[in-house]
Order: structure tokens, then sequence, then C-alpha cells
């Protein structure tokens, strides 16, 4: 593969200049044509300028190389339907509730140390990513379990206790814009015995003493 034009691939993404993105896409499958990442972005490219019939055609190649490839699957279930508002892997649907936030129930957040040019192409508002806790520090991730970028320490502290204490979280893609990615956590449940312990209160020390550490 051809670094150069890799990189000039997710620049086009990124600009969203999906015309120039198809042209060089093409090129690095002419030397490679199964070349996974050129062949997805290359069916985001197709989607992104309104051709569904070859975006299709794309990302069924991708899964007849690789069966388990969770960007092609989703790929395959958001042509299906009549947004790009569609996302998550397997069909699930985001709704419009997704977007409000609700005190104490949802937050929206912007990313640290966010990821790389090329997994950021990847990505589109209202996809469906997850939370990885870890020591020190909370993480969202794709699907695919590729990194995205850092929760703030001060929320991540509470997000691990929370975790911990059995609660979980929808996780919804708001924007990329800029190269500023912000999420929405939604909470979807609260542990047991909690259950008066909003997870994003004002102050987000509230409650933590609560919490066994």
């Amino acid at each position: 593969m051809d670094i150069n034009l890799s990189d000039q691939a997710i620049q086009s993404a990124l600009k969203c200049d999906w015309k120039s993105a198809i042209k060089i896409n093409k090129l690095i499958l002419a030397d490679d044509p199964n070349d996974i990442e050129a062949l997805n972005r290359l069916a985001r490219a197709y989607y992104e300028s309104g051709d569904r019939s070859n975006a299709k055609k794309v990302s069924t190649k991708v899964l007849s190389i690789d069966k388990g490839n969770n960007i092609a699957k989703k790929a395959l279930q958001k042509y299906k339907g009549n947004k790009k508002a569609l996302a998550g892997s397997l069909g699930q649907h985001i709704n419009a509730s997704d977007y409000i936030e609700e005190t104490g129930t949802t937050k929206q957040v912007v990313l640290l140390n966010r990821c790389s040019e090329e997994t950021l192409s990847t990505l589109d508002s209202g996809d469906e990513v997850i939370l990885l806790t870890h020591s020190h520090r909370v993480t969202v991730s794709t699907l695919n379990h590729k990194y995205i970028g850092k929760i703030p320490d001060d929320l991540s502290a509470r997000l691990r206790k929370l975790t911990k204490s059995g609660y979980k979280y929808k996780v919804i893609i708001k924007s990329t814009n800029d190269n500023c990615i912000k999420v929405i956590i939604k909470e979807i449940e609260r542990g047991k015995g909690f259950e008066n312990v909003q997870s994003f209160p004002r102050e987000l020390s509230e409650s933590l003493s609560e919490f066994s550490s």
C-alpha cells in the first residue's frame, strides 16, 4: 500500500471530498484489490456520494475477505435505511432521544487524546461506540475496539466507580467537526442499590462517597 496515497484518501474523507476519495482509494486498490481499509473507505465515499449500489458491492466484498469486519457489517445495515442516522452493528437504530441531553442521565463529552486521522475518517455522527474502563482511565472505542479518544479525568473517575457498581451506558458519536470528537453518554441502567444516584449530577463529585473504592 502506498502510504502517501492512504494519507491522501484519509484527508479527502475528512474534508468530505468524496469524488477525490473515490479516485484515490481506487488507485490504492489497483495495486492491492484486497486492501480492507481502502475498501471500507471507498464504500463510505460511494455512500456519501449517493451511490448506494456501489457502496453495497464494495462492503459485500469486504465481508467476503473478512467475515467479521464490523465496519462493513454496520455499513450494509446503514444502506438498508433511509437516513444516514442509522448506526451500530447488526442493525441497531439510533433514536432521536439519544441526542437529547437529560440532566443527570446524559452528558455530552469532548474526547481527549483523539485517535488517528485514519480512524477518525471512518466515524459518522450517530455511530454507536463503546466505553472501555481501565485502572486509571476510561476510553471510547469503535465496535471493532479501535481507540477513539479518552474521557476527561474527572469524569473517568466517576465512570469507573459507576460501571464497577453495575451502571451501563450507551455512547453515540455526536460530531467529529474540526478534528474535535464529541460523544453523548447515556445512562441505560443503574446499579442495584444505587437507584437514586444519578450518573451525571451538576457536580461530578456529588455522591461519589456512596460508592466503594
